[in-house]
């Protein structure tokens, strides 16, 4: 198992010779050249989409804890765009630690509270992205059929884990309350408990993810020839990378290597799927840099 130390020291040696690695093979000046071609107002409006998406992520939050969080949009939002950009740029993951900070800071919620909450986001993120990447793999493969009968198996799973959630809390509630016991049962009660929580948390997931996956189909297709089911299996194969547990600085590096894993097989050039892969994620990084601006502009406490 790496300490942190080493995570982190793997982390910048792999942000070092990516960047290295892009200088010999394409060149940053010829990587960067096609984006003065870029009209202006097609690069404003994929990042206000991409904002709105950050938006509707917000909403969600607002709407997992409506109790704490009532009439205190602008604050959520803030929160929102601080922890995406800590989330995009720091190494190993730790910028996930930003968002039981800022729930304690801004809103008095505590980790015990809010890190299952994160967890169950994290949960519909993957399931998400996984509903939205199987019709595109099994169709052209396995048929139609097989692809109806897979997603359906596949939209059982949240309930699953829904249902194995709130018995687990009730079967933690009949235990003598020991220290481990009851800290597990605090954890439990923080995740969904009511049908009206669990089906209204999907569905915040599902819209942010078709307007971000949107977005970043079409900021792909502007660097790379290709059809729009294997940008959005290259976009979904960036995003994944998102769970790893060892990636570089600002994932630069494992971000290029997920895009260009799920591009590959479809005959894309490799020069091209990279060429690709880096300035969709310099997009991105632009974006959270800009949310993170765009926080100046909110508030700072509730109203």
């Amino acid at each position: 198992m790496l300490t942190t130390q080493q995570k982190t020291f793997l982390g910048l040696l792999i942000f070092t010779a990516f960047a290295l690695f892009i200088e010999y093979y394409i060149g940053w000046l010829s990587l960067l050249k096609p984006w003065w071609s870029i009209a202006p107002l097609s690069l404003a409006l994929a990042l206000l989409l991409l904002l709105i998406s950050y938006a509707l992520r917000s909403l969600r939050l607002c709407f997992f804890f409506h109790r704490e969080l009532r009439g205190s949009f602008p604050l959520t939002l803030r929160l929102m765009l601080q922890h995406n950009l800590s989330n995009n740029l720091l190494p190993m993951r730790s910028g996930e630690l930003a968002f039981p900070l800022l729930m304690k800071h801004y809103f008095a919620i505590p980790a015990i509270r809010s890190l299952p909450a994160l967890l169950w986001f994290r949960v519909l993120d993957l399931h998400t992205l996984g509903l939205l990447a199987l019709p595109t793999i099994v169709v052209p493969t396995l048929g139609a059929l097989w692809a109806v009968t897979l997603c359906a198996a596949w939209l059982v799973l949240p309930w699953v884990l829904f249902r194995w959630g709130t018995a687990s809390e009730a079967w933690l509630a009949q235990r003598d309350q020991q220290r481990l016991t009851e800290l597990a049962h605090r954890f439990a009660q923080g995740l969904p408990r009511t049908y009206g929580l669990f089906l209204g948390s999907w569905w915040w997931t599902l819209v942010n993810w078709i307007v971000k996956l949107g977005v970043f189909v079409w900021i792909l297709q502007l660097f790379v020839e290709l059809d729009a089911l294997p940008a959005l299996l290259g976009v979904i194969g960036g995003e994944v990378t998102s769970v790893l547990p060892v990636h570089s600085l600002a994932g630069m590096g494992t971000y290029e290597a997920g895009i260009m894993a799920a591009l590959l097989p479809w005959g894309i050039d490799t020069k091209s799927a990279l060429h690709g892969a880096v300035n969709l994620h310099l997009f991105l990084l632009a974006a959270s840099l800009l949310g993170g601006m765009v926080t100046w502009l909110l508030p700072r406490t509730r109203q």
